[in-house]
């Protein structure tokens, strides 16, 4: 099935960038006040965006009280109350399988999916940060290769679940009395290495079959989930070479796995910063890092594995440290769009941190500036789309849709009107088999 460029907006706090909520209008609490993302739905939803993406924080640590925890909310209880307040909009909820239940969450899901019509993703983590581990009475976080074991198991356990009860399953006839064909919802009597679960779902199948399957992982465990199961790949790139490999990687990967290129979408983060003019966007970088202060240097010493002391602005990044750095269990993925960046472009530390987006591409000038890194990047084939990390909320937001997206529908990349009802319709997505 052809698609178009996807775009979809995360919402992370009050924003990406680490000052938005110093910097926006409205009081710091708006980052669990229902009407701040009741607002949010409504631009994205009116600039026809695919779908909201909501991050899931489990710990305080990434932010250590500094700034609005970026996924303080429950995703599922969250979507439930933006699945009425919007009619055509994709719902895109992470959770980890690393302390999770496969049932619970299959549920959870599916409710969703029901509730919204057919419109719930489900953004599948293994979870990276290690503090996370001591609110679930572990020891330690797992080693990788042990937490996505578990995940691929989890997955396959989620997609049995919302595949349990088959077409037709659901009957309703109330002049016979027949309510629904029990042999068409079976249990999956699951047994392996991590899970025990017996099923059937409680719930037949929804519009789109099942949630769609988002995931954000870039090891080489993480690119194999990607390809054998998920729909759509979160990924950190910040270099176009780096995303046109990425992306090739894992339609070919798919391949090996017996699915069609198109069957899986890659979307790397794309953090606009956007101005009337070049100068009053980069005059919008400066005050939000001013008010910033030093919390992108600490983000940045955690993500790549190295004390914030081993950081000194004006030299390059300590690449031996890095290399070095064995016991390293954060996001592989993030560590390597960081150094990849510095090491591509020779940036300094200083140098890095204005670019980095906090992981993620990011474009600041003019919409046009933007639409045309969108357009290479989509020409290049290094992307199928991106998900929009946007600096605050929902000022960036409504600036994005007002004049980016005007553009990049006046030369035919991005879609005037929702193609389907559901989010696989809208993705470009084929059923589930």
């Amino acid at each position: 099935m052809s698609q178009g460029l996807i775009l979809n907006a995360t919402l992370l706090g009050l924003g990406m960038h680490p000052a938005a909520w110093r910097d926006r209008d409205g009081p710091a609490s708006d980052y669990f006040d229902p009407a701040f993302f009741m607002e949010v739905a409504r631009i994205a939803e009116g600039g026809l965006l695919h779908a909201l993406f909501l991050a899931n924080t489990l710990a305080v640590d990434e932010e250590n009280f500094e700034r609005p925890n970026l996924g303080a909310l429950d995703p599922a209880a969250l979507l439930a109350l933006l699945a009425g307040a919007t009619r055509r909009i994709g719902l895109v909820g992470t959770a980890t399988t690393t302390y999770n239940e496969p049932y619970n969450l299959a549920r959870q899901f599916q409710t969703l999916d029901h509730l919204s019509g057919g419109r719930a993703g489900w953004n599948v983590v293994t979870t990276f940060v290690p503090s996370t581990a001591a609110n679930f009475g572990a020891r330690a976080l797992p080693e990788g290769a042990q937490r996505y074991e578990r995940a691929q198991e989890f997955v396959d356990v989620v997609r049995s679940l919302w595949l349990s009860w088959q077409d037709g399953a659901l009957v309703g006839d109330k002049a016979s009395g027949l309510f629904a064909r029990a042999e068409l919802a079976r249990p999956i009597h699951h047994q392996g290495p991590h899970f025990s679960v017996r099923g059937p779902s409680t719930l037949p199948r929804s519009p789109q079959v099942h949630p769609v399957l988002f995931q954000a992982g870039s090891s080489e465990a993480g690119r194999e989930l990607a390809a054998r199961t998920i729909d759509v790949v979160f990924t950190a790139r910040n270099t176009l070479q780096s995303a046109q490999e990425f992306r090739s990687d894992i339609k070919s990967r798919a391949q090996r796995h017996g699915r069609a290129p198109d069957a899986i979408k890659v979307l790397p983060g794309l953090v606009p910063i956007i101005g009337a003019t070049e100068a009053e966007a980069r005059r919008r970088k400066l005050r939000l890092d001013e008010l910033a202060g030093d919390a992108e240097l600490k983000k940045l010493a955690l993500r790549i594995g190295v004390r914030t002391q081993d950081l000194h602005l004006d030299k390059p990044l300590p690449f031996d440290l890095i290399d070095a750095n064995q016991a390293f269990r954060g996001s592989q993925g993030f560590r390597d769009a960081a150094v990849e960046l510095a090491r591509h472009e020779r940036l300094t530390v200083r140098e890095l941190l204005y670019r980095n987006g906090g992981g993620h591409l990011q474009v600041i000038g003019t919409p046009q500036h933007v639409a045309d890194a969108i357009e290479h990047w989509w020409r290049a084939e290094a992307v199928d789309g991106f998900n929009l990390m946007i600096d605050v909320m929902p000022d960036g937001l409504q600036r994005f849709v007002e004049s980016v997206v005007p553009i990049l529908q006046k030369r035919g990349l991005f879609h005037t009107s929702y193609a389907g009802a559901t989010l696989r319709d809208n993705l470009g997505l084929e059923q589930p088999q």
